[in-house]
């Protein structure tokens, strides 16, 4: 049986950390060592790690780098064939690892193995929403315009795939192994960039699993819903892909902004944020319009969602975003069942 080294950093989760170890702990496949990286986080996330016994968990601490840094220290002290992340606020279905290793094992020029997620909000109750994308010939294009894995806590991926991209940098006066970019302004899109460099240096495939095998938290504390940082950081990483995939930037530079504004526009509008999510799809337009003709129902409805969000009575617009949900809903359970 493969060795799974399952990774997560922690800075302030003591909310929910214990649930997400719980959820390694709970997998059906045993055979993992679980690295939980101290980001040095000030609350008691540590101390709530402690109290789990369980030999397979090692505590590793450094000074708050962020999870980049986190990510890359727990990689160089990793010993599976198999690395696995997991974010500190959300959940592993019980049988997350047994699926991957599975398909990793079967198909051996795939390297890179992922899976449909299931959203939940802060309290774990599920949104009835899912996240559920490509599964098959992935490409660099793919990776920039729609990311397929969408959260570190979905990929498990062969060690051959990291040594890949590895790079060495000087930090404080030693060179070390370098996995993530640590580059503060590429927060929080270092995952993204870390998938796109996989996809232009190594050979093996990704492939996701048509599954449920996630569940993504979404509550306000999340980094993903902060707007402006999140499109900044994107730029940061259109940036330096120019450094290595410069032919697929000059082509697809203005989409791939165009296509992650409209994505953070929406998770403007599921958070009420009317105005931001107005901006950022002007911004989008501006950047790219024919993602209007690539993506028409997901642009407008994005758009037009923005602006009744803007104008419409607060009671009003609730309830007809939650007929909204509640078609979204069934049309994605059908794709499920």
């Amino acid at each position: 049986m493969k060795l799974v080294s399952v990774i997560i950093p922690v800075y302030r989760a003591e909310k929910y950390i214990a649930a997400t170890v719980q959820s390694v702990l709970d997998q059906t496949y045993k055979n993992f060592e679980l690295l939980i990286i101290d980001d040095g986080s000030p609350d008691k996330s540590v101390e709530i790690c402690q109290q789990f016994t369980d030999p397979r968990i090692k505590i590793i601490r450094q000074e708050n780098r962020g999870v980049a840094a986190a990510r890359n220290q727990g990689i160089c002290a990793s010993e599976g064939q198999y690395i696995a992340f997991l974010d500190a606020d959300d959940l592993w279905k019980p049988t997350k690892l047994e699926k991957h290793v599975n398909h990793l094992d079967n198909l051996p020029d795939v390297g890179v193995s992922y899976s449909y997620a299931a959203f939940i909000n802060a309290e774990g109750q599920p949104l009835g929403l899912y996240q559920l994308p490509k599964t098959k010939n992935i490409t660099p294009l793919h990776i920039l315009l729609r990311d397929p894995i969408g959260s570190g806590s979905n990929l498990v991926a062969r060690r051959e795939v990291f040594e890949a991209i590895k790079f060495k940098s000087n930090l404080d006066s030693t060179v070390k192994d370098f996995y993530f970019d640590e580059d503060r302004q590429l927060h929080p899109s270092e995952d993204t960039e870390c998938w796109l460099r996989m996809t232009m240096k190594s050979d093996l495939k990704f492939e996701g699993i048509p599954e449920v095998l996630i569940q993504y938290r979404m509550h306000s504390g999340g980094y993903s819903h902060q707007f402006s940082k999140k499109a900044a950081s994107w730029d940061k990483l259109l940036e330096k892909a120019h450094t290595y995939a410069p032919e697929l930037m000059e082509q697809w530079e203005n989409a791939a902004r165009a296509y992650q504004l409209t994505a953070i526009a929406r998770r403007a509008v599921n958070q009420g944020a009317g105005g931001i999510a107005v901006e950022l799809n002007h911004r989008a337009l501006a950047s790219y319009w024919r993602i209007i003709l690539e993506e028409p129902r997901r642009t407008l409805l994005t758009l037009v969602a923005a602006y009744l969000l803007l104008m419409l009575p607060k009671p009003l617009y609730s309830r007809m975003q939650s007929l909204a949900f509640e078609t979204v809903s069934a049309t994605q359970k059908r794709r499920l069942t």
